[in-house]
C-alpha cells in the first residue's frame, strides 16, 4: 500500500498532541477506503472524473 497521508502534516494538524506511530498506517487505511469509494461513486455515475460529491 502506498503512503497517502503526509506523516509531518498530520502531526502539524495535530498540534500539541502526540501521535502513536500506528495512527498513521489507520489513517492511510481511512483515506484508501474514502478514496476507493469515491472511485467507485464516480464510475457508477459513468465518469472517470472523481469530484467531491463523490466523497
Amino acid at each position: 500500500m502506498a503512503d497517502l497521508i503526509v506523516k509531518a502534516a498530520v502531526k502539524e494538524a495535530l498540534d500539541d498532541k502526540n501521535v502513536a506511530s500506528d495512527f498513521y498506517d489507520a489513517l492511510d487505511e481511512e483515506v484508501e477506503a474514502l478514496l476507493d469509494d469515491a472511485a467507485r461513486r464516480a464510475e457508477a455515475n459513468d465518469r472517470k472524473t472523481v469530484q467531491p460529491r463523490d466523497l
